[in-house]
């Protein structure tokens, strides 16, 4: 439920340029819980899937910090450093917490350094819909793009998200034009450019 991007239906984007960082006290306390979260021993794409496992429901009803405790809350509980229990003894009711972890590790660990792709190199994004953490936004996936960047080498993180340590891969700007997004929906001439690990590409004409 949280890979929203393209989709329709939700309305615009609100934005407020001189709005403050924090709306009310508790989401101040919930960003420095979770800064001084480091004994959980979570990396950063681990604390991102543990929000991507929130039951949909609570989180399209739910503000953003309330996404950030109900991560850091999943994962304190699956550390072992508290229980649903006691949570919610402390909170006087219910805690939500998000669902279980199935996320499953590829059978490829090999890391990799020497890029494939040279910028102009026309791809294709895998279809491909793990059940654990991606950063391949589904609104990209099947469909072709341009190299237009070479970002160096980055963590993956699909691997280090669920135990497998760090595993690298070479990383690319990918430019988009909308009508291969959205189709009829594109504008002319307008283009989006998404960040991705070589992993998630192929060669244009792979089907």
């Amino acid at each position: 439920m949280h890979d929203l991007g393209g989709v329709a239906g939700f309305g615009p984007v609100e934005n407020c340029a001189d709005a403050e960082p924090f709306a009310e006290d508790w989401e101040r306390r919930v960003f420095r819980l979770t800064i001084g979260s480091g004994r959980l021993g979570a990396n950063l794409p681990a604390f991102r899937h543990s929000i991507e496992r929130m039951d949909p429901a609570h989180y399209l009803s739910s503000p953003y910090f309330e996404h950030w405790l109900t991560g850091v809350a999943t994962m304190a509980v699956e550390t072992g450093l508290t229980t649903r229990e006691d949570l919610e003894q402390r909170a006087g009711g219910r805690f939500p917490l998000s669902q279980p972890d199935r996320g499953v590790l590829p059978d490829d660990l090999t890391s990799r350094t020497e890029p494939r792709y040279a910028v102009g190199d026309e791809v294709r994004v895998r279809e491909w819909h793990p059940p654990g953490h991606t950063r391949a936004p589904r609104y990209v996936q099947g469909r072709r793009g341009t190299i237009a960047r070479s970002h160096g080498v980055v963590n993956v993180d699909d691997i280090e998200a669920h135990g497998g340590g760090k595993v690298s891969d070479p990383f690319y700007a990918v430019r988009f034009t909308t009508h291969e997004l959205w189709g009829d929906g594109g504008a002319d001439g307008e283009v989006v450019h998404v960040d991705l690990i070589e992993r998630y590409l192929q060669d244009a004409d792979v089907r």
